[in-house]
């Protein structure tokens, strides 16, 4: 037996009291998701902060209507159910999963949300046979999908084409901050500064199974230090760079990927081999360096595919010459 879920009601065995009882817990849930979302949003992106508001307002409007129906019909003491004592009942993810994600994808979290909601009362509603059970379930779906044209109503006054641009670029400038730009350099040290290392031991001895040890053991020890590096450099307040945690993983995990991406093919026990798919590989790794250069930094391709091809090209020939010599 699972512990937790021996106690879960099927949602047919509820009663009439008890599904508005699930109700109205639910939207007084969705209430607080929502509020949650705008406080962290407001300082940012004000104008995503009154959408949400304006959604939390309009949930508790509904809590408010679906109590005062229960005190009608049962009286004004309400069974404690929620949706964690159903089976098979929607889950809402914990907020403190979705705010570090960025602003669509808050948003998008957010229609998730209504959409899951309306679909569970649609469902439940064509699956009962009473009658009145199924007419509360049915105005519960249609509450649900007023929610979203809700939300879009509320979108339109107060992300206008202005607004929602200047947000837009605001979240696109963070995740270049926090995300690319510590990548970028991560991934550029990782897979230029490794280089010579591993060539020079790979000419140096020809022997597949030392370079790729020395290989692994530069990228991993370079994207510890990067990362370390990165995260206490700059705690993001004053520049706005962002997490400092989120910078310092970017930085280190992209190093290290960089450095094992042409210490792998050493996998191989035939050392030609083994050196000519690595040339491939550090051929790719440039190019995607680039190219996120270019997309991203605004940097023009062909002079950013000029710095990397002749930094690399530069550390690549240290490392071969002194491992022949």
């Amino acid at each position: 037996m699972i512990p937790g879920f021996a106690n879960r009601r099927r949602f047919k065995d509820l009663s009439e009291q008890e599904i508005l009882a699930l109700a109205i817990s639910s939207e007084e849930d969705d209430a607080r998701i929502y509020r949650s979302y705008a406080e962290m949003l407001r300082e940012d992106y004000p104008a995503s902060a009154a959408v949400f508001d304006g959604m939390a307002q309009e949930e508790d409007e509904h809590r408010r209507r679906l109590i005062d129906l229960h005190s009608t019909r049962f009286g004004d003491v309400i069974p404690l159910i929620r949706r964690e004592h159903v089976s098979g009942f929607y889950a809402r993810r914990p907020v403190w999963l979705v705010e570090n994600l960025g602003l669509e994808r808050i948003r998008e979290e957010a229609a998730q949300m209504e959409r899951d909601a309306q679909r569970f009362y649609e469902t439940a509603a064509a699956n009962t046979s009473d009658a009145a059970t199924r007419k509360l379930l049915g105005d519960l779906a249609a509450a649900e999908a007023g929610h979203s044209q809700m939300a879009e109503e509320l979108t339109d006054v107060h992300l206008g084409g202005d607004e929602k641009s200047q947000e837009e670029s605001a979240a696109h400038r963070q995740f270049i901050l926090t995300w690319v730009q510590p990548g970028l350099a991560g991934l550029m040290d990782g897979s230029v500064s490794t280089l010579a290392p591993i060539f020079a031991v790979a000419f140096a001895t020809q022997d597949t199974w030392t370079t790729f040890l020395v290989g692994l053991a530069a990228s991993v020890g370079a994207g510890i230090s990067m990362g370390f590096t990165e995260a206490a450099s700059d705690d993001g307040q004053i520049s706005g760079r962002g997490s400092p945690l989120k910078r310092g993983i970017a930085a280190g995990v992209m190093t290290t990927v960089g450095g094992l991406g042409h210490a792998l093919p050493y996998l191989i026990p035939e050392f030609w081999t083994a050196t000519i798919i690595a040339l491939v590989v550090v051929f790719v790794e440039l190019w995607a360096i680039a190219w996120i250069q270019n997309r991203y930094m605004q940097t023009p391709f062909l002079r950013a595919t000029f710095q990397v091809v002749l930094g690399g090209a530069l550390v690549f020939a240290a490392g071969a010459i002194i491992g022949s010599g």
